[in-house]
């Protein structure tokens, strides 16, 4: 059936369909969740888990450590970055299973009802390895097929769907600024299990919001499908290349990352042991350097979104591939204020927060031009019959970023900082200069309304 359309009738959020706004708070709230966990994990391995005493207590961790062969921070950089990546690998299953058997309804419950227990398992040491595999099975299935029933809100020639994906970007944000300040502050302050369980309350409340807004959200979405083999809409030869582009656009997105996503790995590290979190006299928990990034972000991403409404009305926006650039550009510019914290810091002086407040501010900026407008860019490209299934290709790119995330945090201890935050900032300008060519020699492939 056609997509859902607004009439002038209809109840509305922020000028866009009621079920945005249950779309994003319920992503707000998986967000709180998982962001909330993501940001303890590194932490809590290389303070807590990983010492003596407490790591013969994980089911079968001898085996799944002699798969890494590594020990003490590169193996908690190494682990982080297997489960950061196979959550954003997973979503591939998810988006198959939406299209073909379950529907969007019914993977998203059972994708929220496995990442429930997983955040509530995270609260035993004993059960952490089910723990994080039911984190990321249970992700698979909720991450692409939500995103997917943003896009599916709107009509093919709606010029409000990148707009509604960076009101779904906001929502995820809101999500990032409280998890830290309460799941952070329990874990780091109170104990480790606390805040993991604060994790799963969360989903079980981001649960409800979703079954609470059911009838806003299109039929196709939680219509029974038992006949799905047989009457899905068939990829038509003039779409492949389309899917072509868009999946060669995959690991050029991946090194885009890299630099944004290290904030949750050897960013954190880094942090707690050389950055000056004392103000009157009390150490601030080291996880809200994550609520400072979200607060940057979501307040960038509406004045980013605010800036290009006002932007439009008077010149020719830019295309979704040239704001990718943008950010590129911008990200580059990110990284080297991590530099300049590394390169200026003193023997056994502290960092202070000047440098690393810049980097949030300017990679803030740089990311409002990458994440939404890249799933926008996929949701609008990706033709019908596979929109799921490629909204969940899109994942892959985190998947390989985050893959590298975890590798090259590896690196933190052996390599002096002001090296390897350069690093990152060639990973950066590679991004950059591939988007470049892409826009030169794949670009027309995106243009115009699909």
């Amino acid at each position: 059936m056609p997509n859902a359309t607004v009439s002038p009738r209809v109840r509305t959020f922020l000028g866009h369909p009621v079920g945005l706004g249950y779309l994003a708070f319920t992503e707000a709230w998986e967000r709180f969740s998982f962001y909330g966990m993501q940001t303890l994990l590194v932490l809590y391995m290389t303070k807590f888990l990983l010492l003596p005493g407490h790591v013969e207590n994980v089911a079968l961790f001898e085996p799944f450590q002699a798969l890494y062969g590594l020990d003490g921070q590169a193996l908690a950089s190494a682990i982080f970055g297997t489960y950061a990546a196979s959550v954003y690998l997973t979503p591939i299953l998810g988006g198959f299973l939406a299209d073909r058997v379950l529907g969007k309804r019914r993977t998203v419950l059972l994708g929220a009802i496995t990442m429930a227990i997983g955040h509530f398992l995270m609260a035993f040491e004993l059960t952490f390895l089910f723990a994080l595999l039911c984190l990321v099975l249970g992700s698979g299935m909720f991450k692409g097929n939500l995103s997917s029933q943003v896009g599916s809100l709107y009509a093919p020639d709606d010029l409000r769907r990148a707009d509604a994906f960076q009101i779904f970007y906001l929502g995820i944000n809101a999500g990032v600024i409280a998890s830290p300040l309460i799941v952070g502050t329990l874990g780091e302050v109170y104990g480790w299990h606390y805040g993991f369980g604060a994790a799963g309350v969360g989903m079980l409340i981001g649960l409800g919001i979703y079954l609470a807004g059911q009838k806003h959200l299109p039929r196709e979405h939680f219509a029974p499908k038992a006949k799905a083999r047989i009457a899905a809409p068939k990829l038509e030869r003039h779409e492949w290349p389309a899917v072509i582009a868009l999946l060669l656009l995959i690991p050029v997105l991946a090194i885009a990352i890299v630099p944004n996503n290290q904030i949750f790995n050897a960013y954190l590290v880094w942090g707690d042991q050389q950055f000056d979190l004392v103000w009157r006299g009390t150490r601030l928990p080291t996880t809200w350097l994550v609520t400072l990034d979200a607060v940057v972000s979501v307040s960038f991403l509406a004045l980013v979104a605010l800036f290009y409404r006002w932007y439009g009305k008077h010149w020719r926006e830019p295309d979704e591939i040239s704001k990718l650039i943008i950010g590129s550009v911008i990200s580059v510019a990110g990284v080297l204020c991590l530099y300049m914290a590394a390169a200026t810091q003193g023997p056994g002086e502290k960092i202070g927060l000047a440098w690393p407040v810049a980097f949030h501010v300017v990679n803030s900026i740089a990311f409002a031009h990458i994440f939404p407008i890249s799933l926008a860019l996929f949701s609008k490209v990706a033709p019908k019959a596979v929109n799921a299934t490629m909204l969940g290709m899109y994942f892959l790119a985190f998947f390989i970023g985050n893959s590298l995330v975890g590798w090259v945090g590896g690196f933190y201890e052996t390599m002096p900082a002001d090296r390897f935050w350069l690093m990152h900032a060639g990973f950066a300008a590679f991004s950059l200069a591939v988007f470049v060519l892409f826009k030169v020699f794949i670009g027309k492939r995106f243009d115009g309304p699909q």
